[in-house]
């Protein structure tokens, strides 16, 4: 699969959900949530970024702020079964997306999805769209909406 299919992808859900077409192209990565911030010149606790977890066969999408720790406790108290830590193949066979390039749309089979409640006090925050040089730009509440998520409280405290 190529990395230019996962953005198509990202690019069609948008499209689907009516968001706009946000996606830009960083070349020198946003890999990481500090990389990521570094690019698009914000704050790391804007980036949204997307962590995975097994519940079973299952994905389970996190979208955290880029300044929080997930705690998989919560994760799995908010889902209501256990996860587990997913490894890169996996998260790349059942996600259609390498770790760091994975977004809150546009899945090959559709994950189950929690929004890190911290992001609601956002503005704008950004996503991977698909590849790790790819974001798109939204708010937590586009966010909420076009994954599907419920928002809950996922930060490790400490």
């Amino acid at each position: 699969m190529s990395g230019s299919s996962s953005i198509d992808r990202v690019r069609a859900a948008l499209a689907e959900a009516g968001h706009p077409d946000t996606i830009a192209a960083f070349p020198e990565g946003t890999r990481s949530a500090a990389d990521a911030a570094a690019a698009v010149g914000c704050d790391v606790a804007q980036i949204a970024k997307s962590i995975v977890f097994r519940a079973g066969a299952r994905a389970v999408l996190v979208i955290a702020s880029g300044a929080n720790r997930v705690d998989m406790g919560k994760v799995a108290a908010a889902i209501g079964q256990p996860v587990k830590r997913a490894d890169g193949t996996w998260v790349r066979d059942t996600t259609g997306f390498a770790i760091g390039g994975v977004s809150p749309v546009g899945h090959l089979a559709p994950p189950i999805v929690l929004l890190d409640q911290d992001l609601l006090a956002l503005g704008d925050v950004w996503a991977a769209a698909g590849s790790p040089r790819h974001v798109f730009r939204s708010t937590p509440k586009e966010l909420l909406r076009i994954s599907g998520a419920a928002a809950a409280d996922v930060r490790e405290d400490g």
